[in-house]
């Protein structure tokens, strides 16, 4: 089964002034496992169907499904909850708290979710650490660079344990050492732990390192090619 999918998704913003279409009867699913790319030009449609799928923002029409659940018509509060417990998220400007350590960052989304204190520290130095973050536990934003600040933003994404990450553009503002160290780091989770990444991406860098991409144009699906060995099972 789909871990999300979507069925005839359409978004029309400014529907009653000048409509723009940002999506136009969009169909695609995605697996456990899959580390891919959806791309295409700016205006393409691509953040859109990002933040479809991670239930940020509401479709004019179609629906999103997640592992099963469509949340399209959850109310708000349900689907904050939901998103909390199923889906992590990588942001181009990582979107730190600043006062927090990188601990209590990480630690942030489980706190939510009512865990002990023990379990959330054990968990979010454990993530920590599998970045390569296991020196930094007591640094604060501003005492990390910026491949550092993304590295715990990625750790924070799966401090909840979700169904799959949603990255946009998550090497847009790193240097070239830092983007192939933070690509590497979730190239291998997704290997080894099974991890399922969907990236929004200009990035030709991104982009070589996916086994599926998938090209955006006029908000509408292009082409969706498989590249490189098999999707993890």
């Amino acid at each position: 089964m789909s871990i999300v999918k979507t069925s005839s998704l359409s978004k029309i913003y400014n529907p009653d002034t000048v409509p723009v279409h940002a999506l136009k009867d969009v169909s695609v699913s995605f697996e456990k496992g899959e580390f891919t790319t959806i791309v295409g030009p700016s205006g393409s449609g691509k953040t859109t169907l990002l933040n479809m799928l991670g239930g940020l923002d509401k479709p004019t029409s179609g629906t999103v499904e997640v592992d099963g659940n469509n949340i399209t018509g959850m109310k708000d509060s349900a689907l904050i909850d939901f998103r909390l417990q199923n889906i992590g998220f990588v942001f181009q400007h990582y979107n730190l708290i600043p006062v927090f350590t990188a601990l209590e960052n990480v630690s942030f989304i489980m706190l939510l979710r009512n865990r002990s204190k023990a379990e959330m520290d054990e968990r979010a130095k454990a993530l920590l650490e599998a970045v390569g973050l296991g020196d930094r536990f007591d640094a604060r934003p501003k005492q990390l660079s910026g491949g550092q600040q993304q590295r715990v933003a990625v750790a924070r994404a799966l401090a909840s344990g979700p169904k799959f990450i949603l990255a946009d553009e998550p090497t847009a503002n790193l240097d070239s050492a830092s983007a192939m160290n933070l690509l590497d780091i979730m190239e291998k989770m997704n290997r080894e732990q099974n991890i399922t990444f969907i990236f929004s991406t200009h990035d030709q860098r991104v982009i070589d390192r996916a086994r599926r991409v998938v090209t955006m144009v006029d908000g509408a699906i292009h082409s969706d090619e498989r590249v490189g060995e098999a999707v993890n099972g």
